[in-house]
């Protein structure tokens, strides 16, 4: 068993106010469960307007389908006229890391020219 995990910074473009930001990213998050079969959050910078930090996971048996599943979800994001990605870090732990053997292998974005 392999998890694969994103999180992914993002400034979102003409936002004025919460109510505003929610009608972007809330899409968002949902195109990302509809299209890829994946666990989704807003995870963090909940208090400001212009900014969101989206949390991605996906379960799979190999490590080859989390990869993918993980890339295609921060290319759908970065492909959004309205969001800049400012970072994102993809990790990867196999069902030996969580049994407690070595920890996860953290992978850098490879972005989207």
């Amino acid at each position: 068993m392999w998890i694969g995990t994103l999180t992914l910074d993002i400034l979102l473009g003409d936002v004025h106010s919460l109510k505003e930001k929610r009608s972007v990213v809330r899409p968002v998050v949902a195109e990302l469960r509809r299209r890829f079969a994946v666990s989704t959050a807003e995870t963090g910078s909940l208090d400001l307007h212009r900014r969101v930090e989206i949390g991605v996971a996906v379960v799979a048996a190999d490590r080859a389908h989390c990869v993918e599943v993980i890339s295609a979800c921060e290319d759908l994001v970065a492909r959004r006229p309205e969001l800049e990605v400012l970072s994102a870090r993809a990790r990867f732990l196999s069902g030996d890391d969580v049994d407690g053997h070595p920890g996860p292998e953290t992978v850098p974005s490879q972005g989207v020219p």
